[in-house]
């Protein structure tokens, strides 16, 4: 559906984006993460138009976005960082304004826009001033926007920012709802707990780099590799922590006030053996279990702890 090769986006010596490749099939929901100024939001940009690119593709159904951008802007939905709202309007005017700016005769507005007001819970707001609406409901008002030409990809920079913890979750809900009817959707954001719960596939970026991309489970897999385990001890941390460093398929990962996160390359029955040899040692291990990967975790190994600040 999405295809991107070799994507560069350079700012004299600069590069935002590096040699980016990415593909996301038609129905995912693929969120981009990444610290902030990692490049997401830039190729948001390029892959809506709104940006050339220094170097590289992108295409959309096949259908090259540089060569033919009148086409590809038809398949795009693109709700940006800040709301694209006019407050003096009626949320029915605000339709009616994007469906003409498509050509769409005003049947056809008033047929689509009924739609997609229900879609996103604002049915009983049409006439209602959109100044007077809530942050999470312009947001929702963008994107009933965004679809009003029926695209066959949605993009969203950071749609969750400012959104209160109910809005996040109408949010989610309605992302998820779209999806499910076969929209395709990319969005970017540094809220790694609720990219976990709603998206299928995901691409972590770290300075311009896109450094894993795919489906979280096989994300996650692939970084840790199914071998970390934390090994929990009672007392002086350092004797601990120095045997298993001493040790040639253990790497320790992070050391907390009770706790030695590891990644290795042993078999259960050798791991099983190193515990009993720590015990041995006089070392006091109250418990020990394999480390199940999250999001947050997998951001924090790929990209050094820099959380996105906005």
């Amino acid at each position: 559906m999405l295809q991107i090769s070799h994507l560069y986006k350079n700012y004299g010596k600069f590069q935002a984006v590096r040699d980016l490749n990415l593909h996301v099939p038609k129905g995912d929901l693929f969120g981009f993460v990444g610290p902030n100024g990692a490049g997401k939001t830039t190729t948001i940009r390029m892959v809506c138009g709104l940006m050339p690119p220094t170097e590289g593709t992108i295409t959309i159904h096949g259908v090259d976005a540089l060569l033919h951008p009148k086409e590809i802007k038809k398949q795009i939905g693109y709700v940006p960082d800040f709301f694209g709202v006019y407050d003096n309007l009626k949320v029915s005017e605000y339709m009616d304004f994007y469906g003409s700016m498509y050509r769409m005769t005003s049947r056809e507005i008033a047929a689509v826009s009924n739609d997609l007001l229900e879609l996103v819970n604002l049915s009983d707001k049409k006439e209602v001033y959109v100044d007077t609406l809530s942050r999470g409901m312009k947001q929702r008002l963008c994107v009933a926007r965004a679809l009003i030409h029926n695209p066959s990809l949605l993009v969203l920079d950071e749609p969750n920012s400012g959104l209160d913890p109910r809005a996040r979750v109408e949010m989610k809900e309605l992302l998820q709802n779209l999806r499910s009817m076969g929209k395709t959707i990319v969005i970017s954001s540094h809220i790694l707990s609720e990219l976990a719960e709603m998206c299928n596939s995901i691409g972590i970026m770290d300075h311009g780099k896109l450094v894993e991309a795919g489906n979280i489970e096989d994300v996650m897999e692939h970084v840790f590799g199914g071998n970390r385990i934390v090994v929990s001890v009672h007392g002086e941390m350092e004797p601990a922590v120095r045997m298993l460093k001493e040790h040639p398929q253990i790497r320790v990962e992070s050391v907390g006030e009770k706790e030695i996160h590891i990644s290795h390359a042993m078999k259960e029955e050798e791991i099983a053996q190193l515990i009993a040899q720590m015990i041995q040692n006089g070392i006091i291990v109250t418990g020990f279990y394999k480390e199940e990967g999250n999001l947050e975790s997998l951001f924090m190994q790929l990209t050094g702890g820099q959380e996105d600040e906005n």
